[in-house]
């Protein structure tokens, strides 16, 4: 059977997932409503966060499928795909055009020297306007440097969502047969010039684990034939070998695994039994072949400690809360989670490293749902030294929004260092390309959300690092820390509102030195949450007017990296986010000042 390897590439939401699971579907392979995004935190902010895999069979061809993460902070996951494919489909919003992360997405798999498919998705939107997409696409193309043969690129459309390819606008809108079609005429077979009888020469480009059978390669055949207990040698891209045995197979079909009594060169395989197994290895039965050519993964930009929560509300909660158990989670994530670095230096604190703020968050967000408890500090940018020159991370920052906001956005980022690329506007909308230093961006999100009033879209993609741009002030508000320990009262919260914005609402349990809001004036304020009403001679505590509170700004774990300082904790607990200062007693705080 011919093997073709695709892989799906787009920016964060221009409907990569629902166009592979309108091919799942098409096919037969899985049934009506499954999704590739099966995590579930996926599942709620619908981006998809882990690179997975599925196979389908058509015109007795058999189509190797890996749907890749749009968001810049899981970048590592696509350019590793990249490697051990043979062709992309890139997928444009027919309204949108290419986004940062498709520019990101386009330069790697052009340097590879694979020839996309171009689909231009979402051609049912109301502003969609698939001509000035694909001029936009083409001018993209030329811009990273594609060759002739690359930039000759075929063109379809599609409605993702509906199951619906067209290879003209003009044509009967029926099914995705046109594109599975443009796939087996284009892309090249994996199998047809690879030897199964050659020895073998395997490389993984993805992790998965197993409770049971440990770490799993998710690899692609170059040569060669894989089976179940064979003796094989594993080798470092600097040459370095060591002896394994594999103990099952396993390739794809439709969503699932199946066991296989062997896989043979050109298709995309599971492999058990190799513990120590690492992305971009080179697993071969033939001791003297030179390693494949090594998978580079993108430097980790921020970095942040994560601590053993020792608040007075520590253990309340969590299920897994001492160091030991924080530092074999986060051992059991390095086996997966390629992107992420972890310094295991010191026993009560581990320096975690990662691509951006959603990266960590997620992991955070996974941990807390399995029952962890933990605290962390502020994010930080990773600064590197280089020939004396002191450098940090850089990004290009594309933001829609309507054209009134763009004299605030523009304000508040250049007072964080960002400068203006370009401004484009169409009809009542601009596009702003700015430049600036990834710091700058840390804790602007939210900001952004309240001044575009949540009409604005703002995307990233990291450029690397060069020359430290300077200072930067960015918080402009200061901690309301409570004084006193215990159930926060609507009564003493109707006061406090009119000083800044609370984080918590009645009833919630306070501890002393836990930020309760923040104060619009910008100083540190103490106040006491639990202070109740005191009755008079003339009334009861119980009589008065009507308290009125102002909706507080609800923690989340992103919200909380932002808006934290730095000497602030976030505490986090399977039920509750908290802020807290490292130093919990006003005494601890000013000896600490000292």
């Amino acid at each position: 059977m011919e093997i073709r390897n695709i892989a799906i590439i787009a920016h964060v939401d221009h409907g990569k997932t629902a166009l592979t699971d309108a091919i799942l579907k098409q096919t037969g392979a899985s049934p009506e409503g499954t999704s590739m995004d099966s995590n579930a935190i996926e599942l709620e902010r619908g981006i998809t966060i882990y690179a997975k895999n599925a196979a389908v069979e058509y015109k007795g061809t058999k189509i190797n499928i890996v749907d890749t993460p749009g968001h810049a902070d899981f970048g590592s996951e696509v350019e590793r795909v990249l490697r051990s494919i043979d062709s992309v489909l890139l997928v444009v919003d027919a309204q949108e055009g290419p986004m940062p992360q498709t520019r990101f997405v386009l330069k790697k798999s052009l340097e590879l020297g694979l020839k996309p498919i171009v689909v231009l998705n979402k051609i049912d939107k109301p502003a969609a306007n698939p001509a000035r997409s694909e001029e936009q696409v083409l001018e993209l193309f030329l811009e990273l440097g594609a060759s002739d043969e690359q930039s000759d690129f075929p063109v379809i459309y599609s409605i993702g969502r509906e199951g619906i390819a067209i290879k003209n606008l003009d044509d009967e809108r029926k099914d995705l047969t046109p594109l599975l079609d443009l796939i087996l005429e284009k892309v090249p077979a994996a199998n047809a010039n690879a030897d199964a009888n050659a020895p073998l020469m395997l490389q993984p480009f993805n992790l998965a684990y197993d409770n049971f059978m440990g770490r799993l390669a998710v690899g692609r055949i170059y040569a060669g034939t894989v089976r179940p207990n064979q003796q094989v040698f594993i080798k470092k891209p600097d040459g370095e070998t060591r002896a394994g045995r594999t103990t099952k197979i396993f390739t794809f079909k439709g969503l699932e695994r199946v066991e296989a009594t062997e896989a043979v060169a050109g298709d995309i395989a599971l492999i058990a039994g190799l513990p120590d197994i690492y992305i971009g290895e080179t697993v071969t039965t033939d001791e003297s072949a030179a390693p494949l050519p090594a998978i580079a993964v993108d430097e980790p930009t921020i970095a942040l400690n994560f601590l053993v929560n020792n608040s007075p509300f520590a253990g309340k909660e969590g299920k897994y809360v001492t160091s030991r158990q924080i530092r074999d989670r986060l051992m059991k994530e390095l086996e997966v989670n390629v992107g992420l670095k972890v310094d295991f230096g010191s026993a009560e604190l581990f320096r975690v490293s990662g691509r951006g703020e959603l990266h960590i968050a997620v992991l955070i967000e996974n941990m807390r749902r399995e029952g962890y408890e933990l605290q962390v500090s502020q994010p930080q940018v990773i600064i590197r030294e280089e020939n004396g020159v002191k450098l940090e991370p850089f990004e290009e920052v594309i933001i829609d929004t309507p054209s009134e906001f763009q004299g605030a956005i523009i304000e508040k980022l250049g007072a964080r260092a960002f400068v203006l690329q370009n401004l484009t506007q169409h009809g009542n909308t601009v596009r702003l390309t700015m430049v600036g230093p990834t710091r700058g961006l840390l804790g602007y999100k939210n900001m952004f959300i309240i001044d575009t009033k949540g009409e604005g879209i703002l995307s990233s993609r990291v450029l690397g690092f060069q020359p430290y741009a300077g200072e930067i002030k960015k918080r402009q508000v200061g901690s309301m820390i409570s004084m006193a320990t215990g159930k926060a009262l609507g009564y003493a919260l109707w006061y406090l509102q009119d000083r800044g914005q609370l984080y918590i609402k009645p009833a919630t349990e306070v501890y002393e030195g836990m930020v309760i809001g923040n104060t619009a004036k910008g100083e540190e304020m103490l106040a006491n949450p639990t202070k109740g009403k005191n009755q008079s001679n003339v009334r009861s505590s119980g009589m008065d007017e009507a308290l009125t509170l102002v909706p507080i700004f609800d923690l989340t774990i992103e919200r909380g990296m932002e808006i934290m300082s730095d000497d602030e904790y976030l505490e986090i607990t399977p039920k509750s986010v908290r802020l807290r200062k490292q130093f919990l007693s006003e005494n601890d705080r000013s000896k600490a000042r000292r």
